[in-house]
């Protein structure tokens, strides 16, 4: 009787693991000598492959272009058929095979040779072709295929897709690329928004209601009724923050109390109200807005009251 899709896929996941976790045997100096290849390299990182090896290629090349190592994919059938010029004369070549002795990775290695470029090998046979004739050849055998003929590249990919980040990881590492050079490669999409939106780019086209510390209620109610953000800043002659009142504080002011005829805006404020300051990441506002359970944030140029930015505000950024 079949095993329940779930027994099958914690059967998979399990395999998986294990292989990966033997990865790490596999780890010697001939790692250390592909990333001195890839540091060295002055022209770009060139991945090939065919098959399901071809498309784990092409995700190690996104992954190595978004983390500052300029790469490129060329897929070993098409490079013998003329896209074999994609390779220049200072590349560095990596191509990712199971068996390393494909029909077509045969046929290019001899190619990639002759033009002289260091050729880096990922594959699962110590004795193939390509193993014996790369510079480098990074080990990436699995005891067994998920597939329950042990036929279907699953965790033999798996395995590659792994050895493939942590070239990358170890070259960003040893590169010393922060999450400022990160943002350069990732302006679009919620992952760009994180690193580079500012508080000031996401508040500047709010309204900036603002009030006195002398002025009346009614002054007040109209000021947060009027900017619709729910909230008012209570700033200083010079425009100095120093308070904030929400429509949280005028509810719970007036369950409180009957007489509010003489109530000013100092009477109710939050004196050293919570701010941010604005060219700080809007998504630090996020987590300051989180950690304080409120919806709303003073924006401040120095002490200068700037403005407010909404937890709504964030949401449409798509950073919540």
């Amino acid at each position: 009787m079949p095993q329940s899709p779930k027994n099958i896929a914690l059967r998979v996941i399990a395999l998986e693991a294990a292989a990966i976790s033997d990865l790490g045997r596999l780890i010697n100096d001939h790692f250390d000598q592909a990333i001195e290849l890839l540091q060295n390299c002055k022209g770009r990182v060139v991945l090939s492959g065919i098959g399901k090896s071809s498309l784990i290629a092409q995700k190690i090349v996104a992954t190595f272009n978004s983390t500052g190592t300029p790469s490129i994919f060329m897929h070993a059938a098409d490079a013998l058929h003329g896209d074999l010029g994609i390779v220049q004369e200072e590349d560095v070549v990596i191509i990712l095979s199971k068996s390393g002795n494909s029909p077509e990775i045969k046929a290019l290695i001899p190619l990639i040779k002759n033009f002289g470029n260091k050729l880096i090998a990922i594959s699962g046979n110590d004795q193939s072709l390509l193993a014996l004739q790369a510079d480098v050849f990074l080990d990436t055998t699995v005891q067994q295929e998920a597939c329950p003929n042990n036929l279907a590249p699953t965790t033999s990919t798996t395995a590659q897709l792994v050895m493939g980040d942590a070239l990358a990881v170890c070259l960003m590492e040893l590169k010393g690329f922060k999450d400022g050079d990160f943002a350069k490669f990732h302006p679009g999409g919620t992952l760009g928004k994180k690193l580079y939106l500012r508080v000031a780019d996401v508040c500047a086209h709010n309204e900036k209601p603002a009030v006195l510390a002398h002025q009346t209620l009614k002054e007040v109610i109209v000021e947060i009724t009027k900017k619709r953000l729910g909230v008012t800043a209570v700033v200083d002659e010079q425009h100095n923050l120093i308070g904030i009142i929400t429509d949280g504080d005028l509810r719970r002011m007036l369950e409180k109390s009957a007489d509010i005829d003489h109530i000013a805006a100092k009477d109710i404020m939050t004196r050293e109200p919570k701010s941010i300051i604005g060219e700080e990441l809007a998504v630090t506002a996020l987590d300051m807005m989180r950690k304080n359970s409120i919806t709303q944030l003073a924006v401040t140029n120095g002490t200068k009251y700037a403005g407010i930015i909404h937890i709504h505000d964030l949401l449409k950024e798509g950073l919540i």
